[in-house]
């Protein structure tokens, strides 16, 4: 974590050129105490393209990471490449004394999120994770209502045509994926439930259906998690459906709190009492900041980033684990 405000503009580096650098790098790019500096992809197109987009010269546009992180004179990198590229540009980036902010998935393997997990603590330098979710305000209404409470039980699923959208891309390729459905879409399910509830999961049982002849990229998995307080829940994931609908229901002794929402819009909360009273507490999603916004936040204050790099530990060891039942037919335990 960062422990000194860093100076302005930020000067921004951003590795991988599709949806996430382009989505988080335009808010950057119009950020006023933001600048993208440099930018780096494979794709010549994507380069010109976004170059021009986000007002990057010719002479800072570049094919190759290292050469960017040598050259290009930043403060910070925006890690948007495929899931099992993380760790190595992660390393990378602090190792040049730049700030991070990586998508989700932190990393496809636990000795790496480890690794991760405390070189980026060791540092002075500030790693913020993509689950957005933290910045949500229907999750972070829910979040208050476990600050003293437990939950005891839960359910949670998202449906998407994933396959389908995924189709011709590396999302289908373990090499670059690190798995499926799960790995993608649904790594930000169990990071909301798990930041949300507080919960500590301590085993996991799984079945899983797969798109590949090999069975590392799953298209619908089942997840049924014990956690440390004795609580209970529930994970389904299914990436071949033909819409897209999430819903957390968290459950304890006084009732429950739903988050549901269809496509990728705001998500709406009830608040459920024992007599099945329905509540809907105001939810008024424009005061949300931005990705970009809490992360410059965090480096001007000092502090640590809404999702830090324990917050994705805990969803790889649980990511992890579940893949492991699922082939082996084994409950699981969670070790992170």
């Amino acid at each position: 974590m960062s422990d000194s405000a860093t100076t302005r503009p930020l000067r921004l580096g951003i590795v991988g050129l599709g949806y996430i650098g382009t989505t988080v790098g335009g808010q950057f790019h119009r950020h006023p105490d933001a600048t993208v500096r440099a930018i780096c992809d494979l794709d010549s197109d994507r380069l010109e393209r976004v170059g021009r987009e986000f007002d990057v010269p010719g002479d800072r546009r570049y094919a190759e990471y290292a050469a960017m992180l040598e050259d290009g004179a930043i403060d910070a990198v925006l890690v948007g490449t495929p899931h099992t590229l993380h760790y190595e540009q992660v390393v990378a980036a602090l190792e040049r004394d730049c700030h991070v902010y990586c998508d989700k998935p932190l990393t496809t393997d636990l000795e790496r999120a480890r690794d991760l997990a405390s070189r980026a603590e060791r540092s002075d330098q500030t790693v913020m994770v993509g689950y957005q979710r933290h910045l949500q305000t229907a999750f972070r209404t829910a979040r208050d209502r476990f600050a003293d409470r437990d939950p005891t039980w839960l359910t949670a699923s998202i449906t998407q045509g994933w396959i389908d959208d995924s189709r011709g891309t590396w999302r289908l390729d373990p090499e670059l994926s690190g798995g499926g459905f799960l790995y993608d879409t649904g790594s930000h399910v169990l990071d909301g439930v798990l930041w949300t509830t507080g919960l500590e999961p301590e085993s996991v049982a799984a079945s899983m259906d797969f798109h590949d002849d090999e069975e590392r990229v799953d298209r619908r998995a089942h997840l049924d998690v014990e956690f440390a307080n004795g609580a209970t829940g529930t994970f389904s994931f299914h990436g071949d459906a033909p819409s897209v609908r999430e819903h957390a229901h968290l459950w304890d002794d006084e009732g429950a709190v739903y988050l549901e929402g269809t496509q990728w819009g705001s998500r709406d909360v009830l608040e459920i009492d024992s007599d099945a009273g329905e509540y809907a507490p105001y939810i008024d999603p424009r005061s949300e900041r931005s990705r970009a916004e809490a992360f410059l936040q965090s480096l001007d204050e000092g502090t640590d980033p809404p999702a830090t790099v324990r917050d994705a530990l805990r969803v790889t060891a649980l990511t992890e684990a579940a893949y492991d039942a699922a082939r082996t037919g084994d409950r699981i335990a969670v070790d992170r």
